[in-house]
């Protein structure tokens, strides 16, 4: 199966998760390269901002886990720019506990975010860019799942079923001209520490393992849009000794 590459200068790239972190700067690397941007996320006045930004972007508040604002979110793209061509699923949440400790419901609540909603956004672009016959879709799972840190066990859980989902849905689409890849980021000032709901265990451990600095948000992003250019299947910044490729 060849890899399908989309040209991101004047192409529709939509954001999910928009309003900060990785992001935000996915959408603004998108925008620096030319693109149409659609920000989608909660919090509706930090995409305004972002938008007013950027210049050439919509704003649409979303919730990625009701499937009907992501319908409906898809649709406003639609109207406005005719197309999507990218879609980068970033929207997540960070859980620490473990895994005796998991409160059902906040597990089901982290799969819901990190594991359904990327599915139904998934499911909501297809008819675009099937009619369109090419599109991009990028998953950001993490690099955290690459090991069993302890206080992890249902955000690394969730984000083993994205890496599946991925993988799957690549093997399905690419014959449509649909390239579906995987981002690995290790540890951002952003996806992982600061979106835990309980606790520094796992931050922790991370630092008695030695492991680096946490990543800039923007050097996500940066090799999220080289996965929409090359439709590589997948891409890691994690560091070697946590089972990456990563070489700093």
């Amino acid at each position: 199966m060849g890899e399908t590459a989309v040209d991101i200068n004047g192409a529709v790239v939509f954001v999910t998760g928009a309003s900060s972190g990785i992001g935000a700067a996915t959408a603004r690397a998108a925008s620096r390269a030319g693109a149409r941007v659609v920000l989608a996320a909660r919090r509706e006045e930090r995409i305004r901002q972002l938008a007013d930004e950027l210049g050439q972007a919509l704003p649409v508040r979303c919730d990625v886990t009701d499937a009907g604002q992501v319908g409906a979110a898809v649709g406003a793209a639609a109207d406005a720019f005719g197309r999507i061509d990218v879609l980068v699923n970033v929207a997540g949440q960070g859980l620490q506990a473990a895994v005796g400790e998991i409160d059902p419901d906040d597990f089901r609540a982290i799969l819901d975010l990190n594991l359904v909603a990327p599915q139904v956004t998934m499911k909501a672009v297809l008819p675009l860019m099937r009619a369109q016959g090419a599109g991009s879709i990028v998953n950001v799972s993490s690099g955290i799942s690459f090991s069993a840190l302890p206080g992890t066990g249902a955000y690394s859980a969730s984000k083993a079923g994205l890496n599946m989902l991925s993988a799957v849905a690549r093997a399905e689409l690419g014959s449509e001209g649909i390239a579906v890849s995987t981002m690995y980021p290790f540890v951002t000032a952003t996806e992982f520490i600061d979106s835990v709901r309980a606790g520094q265990e796992a931050a922790s451990q991370l630092e008695s393992s030695h492991a680096p600095q946490p990543q800039a948000p923007e050097q996500v992003a940066d090799a999220i849009l080289d996965l929409i250019r090359t439709g590589a299947e997948q891409a890691d910044l994690v560091p070697e000794q946590f089972g990456g490729s990563f070489k700093g």
